[in-house]
C-alpha cells in the first residue's frame, strides 16, 4: 500500500500525519482520502502539489500509484 504524509493544515484536518491508501491512480487515491477523512476536501488536495517517491508531479491526476510509493502534499509555493 502507498504511503500519503499529510502535513501542516492537512495534518490537523485528517487527525493524523500519514495513512496508507490501496490506489492505484492519483485521482483515485484522492477519492479514497476524502471518503476516509471528512474534513478533506477534494478541491483543497487536488490543489496542493504532490511529490511521488521524491519527485513534484505537476499534473498528477492520471499518474500510477505503485504499492511500495510514497506520497507527499506540499502547500504551492507562489513566486514573482
Amino acid at each position: 500500500m502507498a504511503i500519503v504524509y499529510f502535513s501542516g493544515e492537512l495534518e490537523l484536518l485528517a487527525g493524523a500525519d500519514r495513512t496508507l491508501s490501496e490506489a492505484k491512480t492519483f485521482r483515485d487515491i484522492v477519492r479514497d482520502l476524502v471518503q476516509r477523512f471528512e474534513n478533506l476536501d477534494e478541491n483543497l488536495l487536488l490543489d496542493m502539489a504532490i511529490a511521488i517517491d521524491g519527485e513534484i508531479i505537476h499534473t498528477p491526476l492520471l499518474e500510477i500509484v505503485e504499492a511500495e510509493s510514497e506520497l507527499h502534499f506540499l502547500h504551492r509555493i507562489a513566486g514573482g
